[in-house]
């Protein structure tokens, strides 16, 4: 088996890092690009509550909840996308489809580690601005991506705290082409930055009873201020009509440095062991600045942004070998977030709901996970966009055993 997973990992790895257009968001045109939902589907079905340890599980949003892991886990995930953009006059749809993640947590006592790659930003849009002389078209694509090293340890049973490092790495891609009316040529700007930058996250976890049955969980996880490096590559070219280069020269851009903001995660819940668990999650974001040329804009400013979560899960009867029914995990959550992005003065804010099931197969609680989410993202006013999406997902979590003490020789 060990074997199997490093081949499924090396090719997951190979889809997630090359360049996928993971979002088709006017919204991801500005700074580099929207946030990725980063977590696995059992999280995403409850909007990304992440309070919860599990000894069978992963969980890539804490740290921390690596210290009650018992079993070797391999875990992937893609996602369906459906987009629905609209403004005062047009409606459009878009499909795309995405890997998600790929994580594998393995156990060896009380310090338990994890390691995998998951996208952290995505940018994906092609706009279009046309005047009575003029027709400018805008795209763009790309985003970040992380590989992180993780690790989690149990100080005794209540209490777990963790630490994780990644490498965040990945290029946007803009450009510009601008054709003007009775002028033959048309012009092409075209703006790449390669990002590069190492992180880190402490968190911890705290699991107490409050009665025979109920369980209190608790969880904080926290990411500094992360500082990035940015490689900057500029070309001017003019253009046919049909987009035939005529003739291209290099810009030569300074490289650049620019932060993304601290994270602060914090949430509680209440909850009975392999049975069901209710909880709440609160999220800040610092503010964004981006000091790279390729990002600037005018109609644009941000502030915090600011994450309300509540979700859970239920399961009818764990451990029940004759009716398969009773074991399937029912989850669900709802999500607010003030994304702190404000546009020609509009606040981008937005709203998530979803739903899904964690079916098992097989041996050592393995489980494929699925899952679907609705929700909208900003406004028509001011000449905006606002976007309504669905998002079908699906993740596999296998399970096994890799470190057996023998009690005999």
């Amino acid at each position: 088996m060990i074997k199997r997973l490093f081949t499924l990992t090396a090719i997951f790895f190979t889809l997630i890092a090359t360049a996928q257009e993971k979002t088709s968001s006017p919204y991801s045109y500005f700074g580099i690009g929207l946030p990725e939902f980063n977590g696995m589907a059992e999280n995403r079905s409850m909007q990304g509550l992440s309070i919860d340890a599990d000894s069978t599980r992963l969980n890539l949003q804490n740290p921390a909840a690596l210290g009650k892991l018992q079993l070797t886990t391999f875990s992937i995930g893609a996602t369906q996308s459906l987009n629905t953009l609209k403004n005062a006059q047009d409606k459009e749809n878009i499909r795309n489809t995405n890997f998600d993640y790929i994580g594998i947590g393995i156990p060896t006592g009380k310090l338990n580690f994890g390691l995998g790659v998951i996208p952290e930003t995505s940018m994906g849009y092609r706009l279009q601005d046309q005047g009575e002389d003029f027709t400018s078209q805008f795209s763009g694509r790309g985003g970040l991506n992380r590989i992180f090293l993780s690790a989690g340890y149990k100080v005794n049973k209540n209490f777990l705290v963790g630490i994780e490092a990644d490498y965040k790495y990945g290029n946007v891609q803009n450009e510009n082409i601008l054709y003007q009316e009775d002028i033959q040529y048309g012009t092409r700007e075209k703006n790449r930055s390669d990002l590069s930058g190492f992180s880190f996250r402490l968190a911890a976890h705290y699991q107490a009873k409050l009665s025979k049955k109920i369980n209190l969980h608790s969880s904080v996880n926290y990411r500094p201020k992360t500082k990035l490096t940015s490689e900057n590559h500029r070309s001017i070219a003019t253009i046919q009509q049909n987009g035939t280069v005529v003739n291209e020269l290099d810009v030569d851009l300074a490289n650049t440095n620019f932060y993304l903001p601290a994270d602060l995660r914090v949430g509680v819940g209440i909850g009975q062991h392999q049975k069901w668990m209710a909880g709440l999650e609160y999220q800040n974001i610092g503010k964004t600045t981006y000091t790279n040329t390729s990002f600037s804009q005018e109609n644009i400013s941000h502030k915090a942004s600011h994450i309300y979560r509540i979700g859970g899960y239920y399961i009818p009867q764990y451990n029940d070998i004759t009716n398969y029914f009773n074991r399937i995990t029912f989850r669900a959550g709802l999500r607010y977030q003030e994304t702190g992005m404000t546009i020609n003065q509009q606040d981008i804010d937005e709203f998530g709901i979803s739903f899904g099931l964690g079916l098992p197969a097989g041996r050592f609680m393995s489980s494929i996970n699925l899952g679907a989410e609705y929700g909208q993202r900003g406004t028509t006013a001011a000449g905006l966009v606002k976007e309504e999406f669905v998002n079908i997902f699906i993740g596999i979590s296998l399970n096994d055993k890799w470190f057996i003490q023998r009690r005999f020789r």
